[in-house]
């Protein structure tokens, strides 16, 4: 779906057949524009609701995809004024912390078989590391 209104200049297209779910294909695409210059840092995107209609997306598909843009910082919302795109969002789409946890956790996880750890309790180590609470 692209936006014909003049202040939206990029085209989001999500294909529900992809293996990749929505929210990444929606990261990948804003992700996408900023590091081709169709989007420029300060640049007005679309409330949540909006683009969810105008995608036919649930609410929280795109909730979620603009949470993780915003945590990457790629995108920040500025209260009731909206969402824009980051000043930094150039630098930031280049970064992929997803690929970054799963080098992580696979280069620990050879590193423990190696030491004879088995997958069971890896795994149960991982959940107690992940549920461990700091007070």
């Amino acid at each position: 779906m692209g936006y014909t209104e003049e202040r939206y200049l990029m085209e989001i297209v999500i294909d529900i057949e992809d293996s990749v779910p929505q929210f990444a294909q929606l990261i990948e695409q804003i992700k996408g524009a900023v590091l081709s210059d169709k989007l420029a840092p300060g640049d007005a995107l679309p409330s949540i609701r909006q683009l969810a209609n105008d995608l036919q997306l649930n609410n929280k598909t795109v909730a979620k995809a603009y949470s993780l843009l915003e945590r990457d910082s790629v995108i920040q919302t500025k209260g009731y004024r909206g969402t824009f795109v980051h000043p930094e969002a150039k630098a930031n789409s280049s970064v992929d912390l997803n690929a970054l946890v799963v080098a992580k956790l696979s280069a620990t996880v050879e590193v423990l078989r190696a030491q004879g750890a088995t997958d069971s309790e890896i795994r149960i180590a991982f959940g107690d590391v992940m549920h461990r609470r700091e007070n």
